[in-house]
């Protein structure tokens, strides 16, 4: 049998275990046979529903939140696009013969999204595991006081369990939103580059504290020249945002002072080396000369530079390349090349968010680049930026945050 001749429908019906399939307003759309006995309802009873009419929470608990904890993990889903996992839940369900009588039941319920083609969440996925019976038998036979110390304990940790972990994903929550105003602070409008056109962009990781390690910075030269930096910071949230700021300011006086992009990175890495959290980073940096129509560049760890010529080629600057900040155990005078450019081309500087995946070797991203280059390379740099972002950032969610620079030469 072909996959195209599996009829799914009755494979998520024959499923073993309490599953269904919600939309981002909690309204049922199916269930699985396993759902519709072990609650004690049919499909036709549940299917078009909103969640919590089918299933109110018992009023005759004072401390029922289990009507709350499952619409927060729902809720979680849909904001985040991501699985969510909740502790040990007790929700007990109305006897559908006998209204005003409930019966007790716990459960272990985890959530998981299912993504439309513009990457939003369409389904939830709503599985259950019953452990009622579980509960019960740990300490015996259900009603003896072993058994009722045991699941009123379980109940209790799996209870302080839940709140520590609301309490984590709000302070997490405040961590991110801090950081992504700092980042925002941080980080430079490109501003003018004499006649020549620029485009930045900065985009956070979905989700969690993967945010703030990546930067961009565009440091005026004397004469008809300037500066490109993009680096990446080891580590995520607050602490990479305040490390990010470290460098790229220490970047940006080296800049102005040194002979060229290598002994601008060489006094960065001798900085970082006093910088908690800072060794490792990776930055490369490139000095455009319009006048000499060249760019001189050198890189510490970090993806090389983008040229893409007037007639569509594209050229990666990595002969100049050196380990990351602060990896060697020595101090060393870092790499610089020298490559030309005609009026037209136009340099992207990026971090690895834009290319890398966890599953593909490098090569594979960057040949992505390359091409999407080649499609949208006559584009202005604010058109090309935003078209690049489309074709490359992950489309299975990014957990890395990506910086962009594209200038036109």
């Amino acid at each position: 049998m072909n996959v195209q001749q599996v009829d799914y429908a009755a494979v998520f019906q024959a499923l073993p275990g309490m599953v269904a399939l919600l939309t981002p307003d909690l309204v049922y759309v199916d269930v699985n046979e396993d759902f519709a006995r072990l609650a004690g309802r049919s499909r036709a009873e549940l299917v078009g529903r909103y969640i919590f009419d089918a299933f109110p929470e018992n009023p005759g608990d004072p401390a029922a939140a289990g009507m709350r904890e499952t619409e927060a993990s729902m809720l979680r889903v849909v904001a985040t696009g991501e699985r969510d996992t909740m502790a040990l839940l007790r929700y007990d369900i109305e006897d559908s013969q006998r209204p005003g009588h409930w019966q007790e039941h716990y459960w272990s319920p985890v959530n998981a999204p299912v993504l439309g083609a513009d990457d939003q969440v369409v389904l939830i996925v709503h599985r259950v595991e019953e452990v009622t019976s579980l509960i019960r038998a740990r300490g015996g036979l259900a009603g003896t006081t072993k058994a009722a110390r045991l699941e009123a304990e379980l109940y209790t940790r799996s209870r302080e369990l839940q709140e520590v972990n609301e309490r984590l994903r709000k302070a997490h929550a405040r961590e991110r939103k801090v950081a992504l105003a700092l980042q925002a602070a941080m980080l430079p409008s490109p501003g003018p580059v004499g006649h020549h056109r620029a485009a930045v962009r900065y985009r956070p990781a979905v989700g969690g504290l993967n945010v703030c390690g990546d930067w961009y910075d565009l440091v005026g030269l004397p004469g008809d020249r300037m500066a490109v930096a993009v680096g990446d910071v080891v580590g995520h949230g607050l602490t990479a945002a305040c490390v990010m700021g470290q460098l790229r300011s220490a970047l940006s006086a080296a800049t102005l002072v040194a002979d060229g992009p290598a002994q601008a990175l060489e006094v960065l890495g001798l900085y970082a080396r006093s910088v908690e959290g800072a060794e490792a980073s990776t930055v490369a940096t490139t000095f455009i000369d319009w006048s000499t129509h060249t760019l001189t560049y050198s890189s510490a760890g970090h993806p090389p530079p983008a040229l893409l010529t007037p007639g569509g080629d594209v050229v990666f600057l990595d002969r100049a390349t050196d380990p990351p900040l602060g990896a060697r155990p020595e101090h060393v005078s870092g790499p610089q090349a020298t490559a030309a450019f005609r009026e037209g081309a136009t340099l992207v500087m990026y971090t690895d968010g834009l290319i890398e995946r966890r599953t593909e070797d490098i090569d594979v991203g960057l040949a992505r680049l390359a091409d999407s280059l080649r499609r949208h390379g006559r584009e202005d740099p604010e058109v090309l930026a935003d078209a690049l972002l489309a074709d490359l950032l992950n489309t299975d969610r990014n957990t890395d945050d990506t910086a962009l620079v594209v200038i036109r030469l």
